[in-house]
């Protein structure tokens, strides 16, 4: 098996966990949403400290964690992270999963956007096609279910908000995101703590419960882990692309497995954003190829 193979595989496990992940939070919703969230940082935490003992990257979170402007940058991304995290749980709880997943599909064109605004980045004419068709799709929604797909919106904007955090970040993706849930780490063990303490916390009620609170931790490292494997074997095109089997599956979970409605509005808006990604794709695609064979021949002509 070749390592484009294996990397090609881990991508797929990667985004297989990523997108079946709202039927895993649905099977807790009877546990309060900010108790949920206060689990997966703690086993996320415990999970993540493994990796690091075990892989001798000790002295390394020990320097980003000593170092001010990285600390400041871990410091965002921490609370950015939470942010997200906790809204898709409550996404799930309350029975918007669809949503969700629209937010994971919005989130390219969000980064775009912040490319612009931050690293005076400029999209190419059939990219700003592929977001203005997108941008279509977001106002559907919004005058079909008479307000703007908050949910969504608010999702893809923190994942952006969390790429800019981490973009001048030297350090690997494991490290960085140890450092970040360490950060967030007294906080909710406190919350869990005095949770138990008052008799109102959900660990231990039943072994299924306590089972599921603690694989939220290998939920949330086990694609990380996979999705940095993947990413030293792949292209950065292919990588991306294949990221987007992950709203794909959440949206599939959400109407076949846990049985969301779906408006004509969404029927509309859905398509239109999949075709937006798949031109915004491909130009992305063209464009690397293109600037792959620039540096070769410019290296061949040095």
């Amino acid at each position: 098996m070749t390592e484009a193979t294996k990397g090609f595989l881990a991508m797929l496990g990667c985004c297989a966990l990523w997108g079946l992940s709202g039927v895993y939070y649905a099977l807790l919703r009877e546990v309060p949403v900010l108790e949920v969230m206060a689990h997966r940082t703690f086993w996320s935490f415990v999970v993540f400290a493994g990796i690091i003992v075990s892989t001798g990257q000790m002295a390394r979170l020990r320097i980003a964690l000593k170092t001010g402007p990285t600390l400041r940058r871990i410091a965002v991304s921490a609370l950015v992270i939470s942010f997200n995290w906790t809204l898709f749980i409550y996404a799930i709880h309350s029975g918007q999963a669809v949503e969700s997943s629209l937010g994971y599909y919005i989130f390219p064109f969000v980064a775009v956007v912040l490319g612009m605004v931050f690293f005076a980045e400029r999209p190419s004419p059939v990219q700003w096609g592929a977001i203005a068709l997108a941008g279509v799709a977001v106002l559907a929604l919004t005058l079909g279910l008479r307000a703007p797909p908050w949910i969504a919106l608010a999702l893809a904007f923190s994942l952006g908000a969390y790429g800019l955090s981490k973009k001048r970040l030297s350090e690997g993706p494991i490290t960085t995101v140890t450092a970040a849930v360490l950060l967030l780490l007294p906080l909710s063990l406190g919350f869990i703590i005095w949770l138990q303490f008052h008799g109102q916390g959900a660990f231990g009620r039943s072994l299924q419960t306590s089972l599921l609170l603690i694989g939220a931790g290998v939920l949330t490292g086990g694609p990380l882990i996979l999705f940095s494997y993947a990413a030293q074997r792949l292209t950065y095109g292919t990588v991306g692309v294949l990221q987007y089997l992950n709203p794909t599956l959440q949206f599939a979970t959400a109407v076949l497995v846990l049985g969301e409605a779906v408006t004509p509005w969404h029927m509309l808006a859905l398509p239109l954003i999949l075709v937006a990604v798949i031109i915004f794709s491909s130009e992305a695609r063209r464009q690397d190829k293109a600037s792959r064979s620039r540096d070769i021949t410019a290296s061949g002509v040095s």
